[in-house]
């Protein structure tokens, strides 16, 4: 086994003078910073006293969940002979909130990928199985993570 470390810095920007006095009383902003990529604004979701403007943590999860997912996709892809040329997706993911917790309970990935011989839509569709089991994030959660592809032949 194989072992990867990665490392970030968060900086709390939420302080407004008076710190976590009371709960209206500081701002949920943070900023993420990484050596050498650009720097990342987050904050909380918009419920919860975030800014919307900013990414959330929740989205962040979704992110790094649609992300693996394409990656680990695309390696199956080569390894399976079937030409990519398009991949985009629009996940969704599902959080209940329990009093002062809560958790995800499912997300949905949507992806819709284009590939270049009409012989290999229903091998791309099946694929996406393969790719969820070899999507480190995938598998880390304690969720359901479920697909459903659309898988269209390009120049059609």
């Amino acid at each position: 086994m194989t072992d990867h470390h990665y490392a970030l810095d968060l900086v709390w920007q939420g302080n407004r003078g008076s710190g976590t006095t009371g709960y209206r009383d500081y701002g949920r902003d943070v900023l993420l910073t990484a050596a050498g990529k650009p720097d990342l604004a987050g904050s909380a979701d918009p419920t919860f006293r975030g800014d919307a403007s900013r990414w959330n943590p929740e989205e962040l999860l979704l992110a790094a969940l649609a992300q693996c997912h394409l990656l680990s996709y695309l390696h199956s892809a080569v390894t399976h002979g079937i030409v990519v040329t398009a991949y985009d997706d629009s996940p969704v993911g599902t959080m209940a909130q329990a009093g002062q917790g809560g958790h995800f309970t499912e997300v949905v990935l949507r992806p819709r990928v284009t590939v270049a011989d009409p012989a290999h839509v229903q091998l791309a569709r099946e694929i996406h199985h393969e790719a969820s089991e070899n999507c480190f994030i995938a598998a880390s959660v304690n969720f359901p993570v479920r697909h459903e592809p659309v898988i269209e032949v390009a120049g059609s």
